[in-house]
């Protein structure tokens, strides 16, 4: 991977995707000076960018405000079609949702987070609204979990090291010690079940989703209300399912 400093950098084009990045967060439409504070660019060299966005149709301007146009969805979508088991999820989410009546998704791990590539959610919508995009931090939800627990133990180690482990609830663990030993029974066990560490209201649980070779590329869970089972209740009703759809997708996948 190329650092900032390498010659394989392209300075440039890295700005311009900060500038994209900035212009999607918050209000919609934005004024130079405002998309400059975001990325800490100077504003001469945001609004050469933003007029290349333009330019390309990335984005529109009515003389003074900014703001991206449908044609910025491709660069999301790309990535989407990119995933060798994104086009197989969606109906074996849907199926999975109407045996079990929850809110099923399948996440990504990037970094520290855990990116949404799809949701299904519910008639009883959770309070806390996901949509495909939505990022979590990958050590309070059960996603996440299953999807560190499956990590490389060098890779493991060094998140383990740095990772910044806030607290969302009282209940979230925060401790790298604590996750390891955590993480080492998801990792036996097949499964992650989180319970009120990201929001008290809502428990998950989840399974990885592995490719020909057996790395977890993916993860897909139901959530629910917290509340309403113990990990027991949830391990009886959902883990069959979920197994069979994470199978589902893995079969579909291309070898």
């Amino acid at each position: 991977m190329a650092s900032p400093e390498s010659e394989d950098f392209v300075r440039a084009f890295a700005r311009g995707l900060d500038v994209i990045e900035a212009m999607g967060a918050g209000a919609p439409r934005k004024t130079i000076a405002q998309v400059a504070e975001a990325t800490k660019l100077p504003r001469s060299v945001v609004r050469r960018l933003m007029m290349t966005l333009c330019a390309q149709r990335y984005a529109q301007t009515d003389g003074k405000l900014f703001a991206l146009t449908p044609r910025a969805l491709k660069l999301g979508l790309s990535y989407l079609d990119s995933l060798p088991f994104w086009r197989y999820t969606q109906p074996a989410l849907e199926d999975l949702r109407s045996q079990v009546n929850e809110s099923c998704s399948m996440a990504v791990l990037d970094g520290e987070d855990i990116v949404y590539v799809l949701r299904i959610p519910s008639r009883r919508i959770l309070a806390m609204n996901l949509t495909v995009g939505s990022r979590l931090p990958a050590h309070v939800v059960s996603l996440g979990r299953v999807l560190l627990a499956d990590l490389d133990k060098a890779v493991l180690r060094s998140y383990l090291d740095n990772a910044k482990l806030k607290p969302s609830t009282p209940r979230s663990i925060t401790k790298a010690a604590a996750l390891k030993t955590d993480l080492e029974i998801v990792r036996q066990q097949g499964y992650a079940w989180v319970d009120g560490e990201l929001d008290p209201a809502i428990c998950g649980i989840s399974v990885p989703v592995r490719d020909a070779s057996g790395t977890a590329v993916a993860a897909i869970s139901v959530s629910l209300t917290s509340g309403t089972c113990d990990e027991a209740a949830a391990k009886r009703r959902f883990l069959v399912p979920l197994r069979r759809a994470a199978e589902q997708i893995r079969s579909a996948m291309p070898n």
